[in-house]
């Protein structure tokens, strides 16, 4: 069966640093496009970051590309998200998904939390 499952969400301070992972299996990352999202209570899903499948590039929305990197690596099977110098506003669950705009009805993982304090 294909599954994405998130990991790395925690609870930490203000200008701490989380790096969550997206281990896929039944799928190659390598093979398809790896999506990274976040939903806060009372907000709408937020698309973040995508990493496209084969040669595909990546990108992350300039919300927060100052702050954010995605990465890949294959012999992991495995999408991260890098996450420094984080606020507050980034509390939120964050999810992976094979799917880089939310628009087609992919594979989603459960979700991690993160949440940021002042």
């Amino acid at each position: 069966q294909e599954q994405l499952a998130e990991s790395g969400g925690g609870a930490v301070q203000a200008g701490a640093s989380l790096r969550l992972s997206c281990v896929a299996s039944g799928l190659r990352v390598d093979l398809y496009s790896i999506g990274w999202f976040r939903q806060a209570p009372g907000n709408k899903r937020e698309g973040l970051s995508c990493f496209a499948s084969g040669a595909g590039g990546s990108w992350v929305t300039p919300s927060v590309s100052d702050r954010f990197t995605i990465s890949r690596d294959s012999t992991k099977n495995t999408v991260y998200l890098q996450m420094n110098n984080l606020k507050p506003d980034d509390t939120a669950v964050y999810y992976c998904a094979t799917d880089c705009y939310d628009d087609y009805g992919g594979i989603w993982g459960r979700g991690t939390q993160v949440i940021v304090s002042a």
